[in-house]
C-alpha cells in the first residue's frame, strides 16, 4: 500500500486481527474504546474532586492564594501549554496516518508526541526546581511572606498534588506512546487494525486537557 495514498478508504473490520474473545473487529473496537472512555470517566472524576478542593479554598482564603500565583513561573506555564497542545495535535496526526497507512509518518508523529511529552516534563522539572530553590515545598522548611503563610501553604500543597498526579499521568502516556512507536516500527497498524493508537490518543487528549485546566486555574485565577 503506498505510503500517501490519500485516497485509502479507511475500513475498521474489513481483514483487521481479532483477539479471540471477541467475534468481529468491530466489537473488538468498540470494546477498546468503551473501556477507555470508561476509565477515563472515573479520571474525570478524580480530577474534578482536586478542582472543586482548589476552588473551595481558593474562596475560602483568597488573598493568600492570589500571593501564591503571584510565584509561578507563568513563561514556562505558557511554554508547557503550547508544548502539550501541540503534543495532541501530533497523536490526532499519527492517528490518521494510520489510518491511511502513512506507515512513516505514523511513526514521525508518535516521535513528536513522544519527544514534546518529555520537553513538558524537563520543563516542570525546571518549575519544581525554581519552587524549592525559593523554599515553597510545603513541610517544615516551607517559607511564605506573611502574613499568608499558613494558608497558602493549601495552595502549594494543591499544587504539587494537581501537577505532580498530571505528570504521572503524562509520563504513563509517553510509556504508552512509546509501545505503539515499536509495534509502530513492527508495521502492526493501517487502515485495517489501528485501534490501539487510537485510544492512546484519546489519553493523550485527557492529559492534554487536564493540564487546559490546570494551567489557568494555578497560574492565571489572581482577581
Amino acid at each position: 500500500m503506498p505510503e500517501d495514498a490519500l485516497s485509502t478508504p479507511i475500513l475498521r473490520g474489513e481483514g483487521g486481527r481479532v483477539d479471540e474473545q471477541f467475534e468481529t473487529v468491530e466489537q473488538q473496537q468498540t470494546t477498546a474504546v468503551t473501556g477507555l472512555w470508561v476509565f477515563l470517566g472515573t479520571e474525570v472524576m478524580f480530577f474534578g474532586g482536586l478542582f472543586l478542593a482548589f476552588l473551595v479554598y481558593r474562596l475560602v482564603y483568597p488573598q493568600a492564594f492570589i500571593e501564591g500565583t503571584e510565584h509561578q513561573n507563568v513563561l514556562i506555564g505558557t511554554i508547557n501549554t503550547i508544548v502539550i497542545t501541540t503534543s495532541s495535535l501530533a497523536m490526532r496526526l499519527a492517528v490518521r496516518a494510520a489510518q491511511l497507512g502513512q506507515r512513516w509518518r505514523l511513526r514521525g508523529f508518535l516521535v513528536i508526541a513522544i519527544n514534546l511529552g518529555v520537553l513538558f516534563l524537563v520543563l516542570k522539572g525546571v518549575e519544581y526546581y525554581q519552587h524549592y530553590e525559593e523554599s515553597l515545598i510545603p513541610g517544615h522548611a516551607f517559607k511564605f511572606p506573611e502574613p499568608f503563610a499558613a494558608q497558602a501553604q493549601m495552595y502549594w500543597i494543591l499544587y504539587f498534588v494537581a501537577t505532580g498526579l498530571h505528570g504521572l499521568h503524562l509520563l504513563v502516556g509517553i510509556g504508552v506512546l512509546s509501545v505503539m512507536f515499536f509495534f509502530a516500527m513492527l508495521d502492526k497498524f493501517g487502515p485495517e487494525y489501528y485501534t490501539p493508537v487510537e485510544v492512546s490518543a484519546n489519553y493523550w487528549h485527557f492529559v492534554d486537557i487536564v493540564w487546559t485546566f490546570l494551567f489557568p486555574v494555578l497560574y492565571l485565577l489572581r482577581w
